[in-house]
């Protein structure tokens, strides 16, 4: 991660502590590179999904990159809000993020549910790993915040593994 957000903290009346706000303001900056790097897996499966259930999955895909997109922008929002810089750049992200990287060569249906459920439910179990920290860290509202994201991020996992999971 870049050492920027530990270099610079902007001041702030926010009442949480400093060492805190810091903290939290590099937690989320990891999943900030999570969250970007997710919205450009979904795109990527919205763009090559090929098959049978082309409409829906392509319809699908696009719905969760819109709502990956918003993931990013409230994580970088709440960086910025304790006084940290969003590091929020595609190269960030590719450095950065800790999902497994999206195979190009993709084509069926099958193929991108199972790369995107599993993008996914990483993402998820990561901000998961960000509540217990963020509340460790005696910040509530970047626990609700993750909280908001993670109920976002299962329901988005449900909606993809149910075109595969009759078929198992």
């Amino acid at each position: 991660m870049s050492t920027a957000t530990q270099e610079k903290l902007y001041p702030t009346r926010n009442d949480l502590p400093q060492a805190t706000r810091a903290q939290v303001a590099e937690l989320l900056n990891k999943r900030l590179a999570d969250a970007v790097d997710l919205h450009t897996q979904c795109k990527q499966a919205h763009w090559n999904v090929k098959g049978p259930s082309f409409i829906a999955l392509h319809k699908l895909f696009d719905e969760i990159h819109a709502d990956a997109t918003e993931y990013a922008d409230l994580i970088a929002e709440r960086v910025v809000q304790l006084g940290g810089i969003a590091q929020g750049t595609a190269r960030t992200a590719a450095e950065n993020s800790e999902l497994d990287e999206y195979p190009p060569a993709l084509a069926t249906g099958e193929e991108h549910v199972k790369s995107l459920s599993a993008a996914l439910a990483r993402f998820g179990s990561r901000i998961r790993l960000t509540i217990a920290e963020c509340d460790e860290l005696e910040d509530p509202a970047s626990v609700d915040l993750c909280t908001e994201i993670t109920r976002g991020v299962d329901k988005w996992l449900w909606f993809v593994e149910a075109h595969v999971q009759a078929r198992s």
